[in-house]
């Protein structure tokens, strides 16, 4: 369910290991090109598809209504105007989400919100994340995808369908977790960005993104405790890849901002969604209820929110970094 780059490159997954899927896409004429010539039309236009394999529908009740697992994957902030159209009971599915991001204006996670809003039974939800940028999926390159549920027997039966020659699933039981920090590394790759558009210089960056992976250790360990190692790759890993990689948006997003562009400037000249925008936000109305230290999110949120300085901003970051 969904229509750009990550959707793209999971359904070639999934493909490799499925007869067929189903894809729900809202708009018709992009169907109907997607058959015409074999792939996407708008998103990873080089990876080639067995359309008699695809049972594509704009239909999303339909969609629903016949499959058995649904794979979540648009932009948090097209979120709900997307999921707010089923009208059928899901709530016996295997509900997957790779949804890289959080919900704004209800600052919950997918998980969540699914749970409370269509009666998703918690262990029947599947998470998707890990350092594994959709480009590099569609190019064969090595890639690690971690797959989280509270039933990790359903976690890994969900990743074998996903494994390739190219590609491997890790399973996890921590689905909140992994959730949170997927919205806070995108939250750090702004802050990444900027350094790198201000020039900043790799020893200033490394101590960010050091800083950062403790600060996100401080928030996702007081929001849904548990035992968990936070240098594991979908922590730590997925930081990096998207603090440091040319295919990460939110870190290109941050860096038109680091070059002295206002927010406005970036978000218009940004052809993709960057996530963590709306991330930073949903993440500092959250820590109202915690009061977790968090100066990074905090500097993020300032030069966002309420037109501080970029340059200044991170350079005051400093007197942190330990």
């Amino acid at each position: 369910m969904g229509g750009g780059s990550w959707a793209t490159a999971l359904a070639k997954l999934l493909l490799r290991n499925c007869d067929h899927i189903m894809w729900y896409m809202r708009r018709d004429d992009r169907i109907e090109d997607f058959k015409r010539i074999g792939h996407n039309p708008a998103y990873l236009t080089d990876v080639q598809f067995d359309t008699a394999r695809i049972e594509f529908s704009s239909d999303i009740n339909a969609v629903c209504t016949a499959a058995d697992t649904l794979l979540l994957v648009m932009p948090s902030p097209y979120f709900k105007s997307h999921i707010n159209k089923i009208s059928v009971d899901i709530s016996s599915k295997t509900v997957v989400s790779a949804v890289k991001g959080i919900i704004p204006g209800d600052n919950e996670i997918v998980s969540d919100y699914m749970a409370h809003r269509f009666g998703v039974d918690p262990e029947n939800e599947i998470v998707i994340a890990g350092p594994c940028h959709a480009e590099e999926v569609a190019l064969d390159r090595p890639s690690f995808l971690t797959v989280g549920c509270h039933n990790v027997e359903l976690a890994e039966e969900f990743g074998r369908r996903l494994n390739s020659p190219t590609t491997r699933t890790i399973p996890s039981s921590d689905i909140e977790g992994i959730e949170y920090a997927a919205v806070l590394k995108n939250v750090y790759s702004i802050a990444a960005g900027i350094i790198h558009g201000m020039k900043g210089g790799d020893n200033f960056l490394a101590m960010l993104v050091s800083n950062a992976i403790r600060e996100m250790e401080r928030f996702v360990d007081e929001v849904c405790p548990r035992p968990r190692c936070i240098c594991d790759s979908v922590y730590l890993g997925d930081l990096l890849v998207t603090a440091y990689s040319r295919f990460s948006r939110n870190h290109n997003f941050g860096s038109i901002i680091g070059k002295g562009y206002s927010v406005s400037t970036a978000r218009m000249e940004m052809e993709q969604t960057a996530e963590g925008y709306y991330g930073t936000k949903c993440i500092k109305e959250i820590n109202k209820k915690y009061g977790i230290e968090m100066p990074i999110l905090d500097a993020v949120y300032d030069i966002l929110y309420r037109h501080a300085n970029a340059e200044r901003a991170m350079r005051s970051l400093g007197k942190w970094f330990i």
